[in-house]
C-alpha cells in the first residue's frame, strides 16, 4: 500500500473505497480549512473530557464538589457560554443588649464544615477565661525543717451564668483546690479578682465568681456567657474543639474528634488520696496543663464538655478527657445556688449506718446471678442498720433513689447526711433461687456513738475477712 503524500497543490492518499477522491488544495477555502481544524480539536477535547470523567468515576470522585464546579465550567465552554454569577457571603447578625451590665450569650453556627473553625472559635472565645491561682505549699528540707512558699498555677474557665451581682465561671476543682487567691483574665486581657463559690471534688468541678462591679463596661460589652450543648447527643467521630489557657501562655485552640464516650477514668484526689472514677468524653484534641477547666465545643460552638485531664505516658498519644456537660449542669447549678453540691462526698455530715461489706461488682453479679451493689457482711449491734432490721447477706442497691454499685459509693452518700436524718434504702434479699427488693427506712445514727468495743470488733472481723477486700464499717 502506498503512503499518503503531498505533491504540489494536491494531497494524495491511498483510497479505501470508491467514494474517496483527491481534493485540489486550491478548491478549499480558508473558512473550510479552519472549520475542519476546529472540528478536529473539539473532537479531541471532547474525548479527553470523557476520559477524565471515566477516571474520576473509577476512583470514586474524591473531589466531588470541585469536579461538579469544573464540569459546569466545561459545559459552558463547550456550549460557548460563560457563567458570571457569584455567591455572596451571608453576614452574621449580632444582637447586643442595651443594658451595659448584661453579658450576651455566645452565637452558634449552622456550618457543617470542620476544616475552618475560626468563626466558631471567634464566637466562643469571649466566654473563655484564663485563671491564675496562688497557693501556699509546705516543703521539708533535708534537716526536717518545714518551709512555706507561694506557688502559682494556671487553668481555664467558662462563663456559664450571670445574675445581678456576679458572673459565674465553671472550672475544675483541681485548678482552685488549696488556692489562697484566684484571679480571672477575660478575652480583652483585663484581670479581676475572683472568689471561690464552691467545689465538688467527686466530679472535679468548681465555680468561681466575679463581682459585676469589678468589671469595667468595655469588658462587659466584649465577654459572653457560653451556650451549652447536649453531650448525650454526641457520636464517636464528631468534631471536637478544645479551648484553654495551655501552659499558662494564654488562650489557644486545638482540634480533633470525639474518640470515645463514657470512658471510665480513675483519678486520685491529691488532698485526701482517695480515688474517684467518673465517666468522661475521650478526645484526641490536645489537652495540656492549663487547659483544665476550659471548653470542649462542637462545630456549632456549643460547650459539650469541660476539659479535665489527659493520659500522660511516653507510649500514649492523643488521649484527653472532658467532663460531659450534661453531667456537670446539675452540679454547677447546685454550687451556684447553695455554695456546694449535694453529690460532693467532701461535704461530710455526722451520720453513721453501722455496717461493713464488700462490693458486688458487675462480674460477680453476672457469675452468681446477684444484683450489683453493697453486700452487707457485718451489722454493728445497736446501730441504725441493726435497728432498721438490716441483716448480713442483704445487698443495698440504692439510697434515696440514687443507684449504689459499690460499698464506697454507699459510704460517700451516707457521709453527706447528719445523725437523725432518715434515708430510704433499696435492699435486695435472697428469695428462693433469686433476689427480691424492698424499701427500708433508716434513721441514721451518730458516729460518736460507736464505742471502742465496736471498733475492736470491726477491726477483728476485717482481719478475718481481709482477703475478701471488705470495706470498713460506717
Amino acid at each position: 500500500m502506498e503512503d499518503n503524500r503531498y505533491t504540489g497543490n494536491n494531497y494524495y492518499y491511498q483510497a479505501t473505497n470508491s467514494n474517496d477522491k483527491v481534493v485540489d488544495a486550491k478548491d478549499v477555502t480558508i473558512e473550510d480549512a479552519a472549520a475542519n481544524v476546529k472540528a478536529v480539536k473539539l473532537s479531541k477535547f471532547r474525548r479527553n473530557i470523557l476520559k477524565a470523567v471515566a477516571i474520576a468515576a473509577a476512583v470514586g470522585v474524591v473531589g466531588g464538589g470541585a469536579f461538579s464546579a469544573s464540569s459546569t465550567l466545561l459545559t459552558n465552554a463547550l456550549n460557548g457560554t460563560t457563567d458570571t454569577s457569584s455567591a455572596q457571603d451571608a453576614s452574621a447578625t449580632t444582637v447586643s443588649s442595651t443594658d451595659t451590665t448584661k453579658v450576651d450569650s455566645t452565637d452558634t453556627s449552622d456550618s457543617t464544615t470542620t476544616l475552618d473553625v475560626s468563626e466558631v472559635v471567634d464566637n466562643v472565645m469571649p466566654s473563655i477565661v484564663a485563671i491564675t491561682v496562688v497557693s501556699t505549699e509546705e516543703v521539708s528540707n533535708m534537716f526536717g525543717q518545714t518551709q512555706s512558699y507561694e506557688s502559682e498555677g494556671a487553668g481555664s474557665g467558662i462563663i456559664v451564668e450571670q445574675d445581678d451581682d456576679y458572673l459565674y465561671i465553671v472550672t475544675n476543682n483541681h485548678v482552685v483546690e488549696g488556692a489562697t487567691s484566684v484571679s480571672v483574665q477575660f478575652c480583652d486581657d483585663t484581670s479581676v479578682t475572683a472568689q471561690i463559690q464552691g467545689t465538688d471534688s467527686d466530679s472535679d468541678l468548681a465555680i468561681v465568681k466575679v463581682s459585676i462591679d469589678d468589671i469595667d463596661s468595655d469588658t462587659i460589652s466584649q465577654i459572653k456567657v457560653a451556650t451549652l450543648g447536649d453531650s448525650d447527643e454526641l457520636s464517636v467521630g464528631d468534631t471536637a474543639i478544645a479551648i484553654g489557657n495551655a501552659l499558662g501562655y494564654g488562650q489557644s485552640v486545638t482540634t480533633g474528634v470525639i474518640s470515645a464516650l463514657n470512658r471510665e477514668v480513675t483519678t486520685e484526689d491529691e488532698t485526701t488520696g482517695s480515688s474517684i472514677t467518673n465517666e468522661l468524653i475521650q478526645t484526641d484534641a490536645a489537652i495540656n496543663p492549663g487547659n483544665s477547666g476550659g471548653a470542649l465545643i462542637n462545630q456549632n460552638g456549643e460547650v459539650i464538655g469541660i476539659n479535665s485531664s489527659k493520659y500522660a505516658d511516653t507510649d500514649v498519644e492523643g488521649m484527653g478527657f472532658a467532663i460531659p456537660i450534661n453531667d456537670a449542669v446539675s452540679i454547677i447549678k447546685d454550687i451556684i445556688e447553695n455554695g456546694s453540691s449535694s453529690s460532693d462526698s467532701d461535704s461530710e455530715g455526722t451520720a453513721y449506718l453501722g455496717i461493713a461489706g464488700v462490693d458486688v461488682t458487675q462480674d460477680i453479679a453476672q457469675s452468681y446471678s446477684m444484683p450489683e451493689g453493697a453486700y452487707i457482711s457485718q451489722v454493728t449491734s445497736g446501730s441504725a442498720a441493726d435497728e432498721a432490721g438490716l441483716v448480713v447477706g442483704e445487698i443495698i442497691t440504692a439510697i434515696d433513689g440514687n443507684e449504689v454499685t459499690s460499698f464506697e459509693e454507699l459510704a460517700n452518700y451516707i457521709a453527706k447526711y447528719n445523725a437523725g436524718d432518715e434515708v430510704t434504702l433499696t435492699v435486695a434479699y435472697q428469695s428462693g433461687d433469686g433476689y427480691e427488693e424492698q424499701k427500708v427506712s433508716v434513721t441514721l445514727g451518730e458516729k460518736a456513738t460507736t464505742d471502742d468495743s465496736q471498733t475492736d470488733e470491726s477491726e477483728q472481723y476485717n482481719q478475718q475477712q481481709g482477703q475478701m477486700g471488705e470495706d470498713s464499717p460506717f
